[in-house]
């Protein structure tokens, strides 16, 4: 834990809450150092990699899925649209949806910066056991769902 979070002995830990949120600043912070190099940010690789697990969203849909607003979801998918990441196009069942696919180029890129990424998380646990660190993730996730 680093020194500013807790430095002395005698002083309560910080909540749950804080470190949840100190810990989302900083791996939002190296995802962005990771990404940067090839042009996007670490919210469009979030909203990547969405698409690279259920390809065919709606910007809605992308937008709840990728933690951003449904006004910042149009700047995004028009940023990565004209950087051929993506593409648009009409949705059969209902003609006024354009839902949102992951290109090759949009593929090519996330396997790119998949080692990268990987390197990070296991920079994140690297000082976890592998049990702590599947311990970790459950934990997560169940506290994600009882939020949900």
């Amino acid at each position: 834990m680093s020194q500013h979070l807790h430095d002395r002995s005698e002083d309560p830990m910080p909540s749950l809450l804080y470190l949840v949120k100190q810990l989302e600043l900083a791996v939002r912070a190296r995802l962005d150092e990771v990404v940067r190099g090839h042009g996007i940010t670490a919210l469009q690789y979030t909203a990547l990699t969405v698409l690279e697990r259920h390809d065919g969203l709606s910007a809605a849909q992308l937008a709840r899925d990728s933690f951003v607003t449904a006004q910042s979801i149009a700047d995004m998918v028009r940023a990565l649209e004209s950087r051929g990441l993506i593409r648009r196009e009409r949705n059969t069942g209902n003609r006024r949806e354009l839902l949102i696919h992951l290109t090759p180029e949009g593929r090519g890129l996330l396997a790119t910066v998949a080692g990268p990424v990987q390197e990070l998380e296991a920079r994140m646990t690297a000082k976890l056991t592998g049990a702590q660190a599947d311990e970790l993730r459950q934990s997560l996730v169940t506290a994600w769902q009882s939020l949900s």
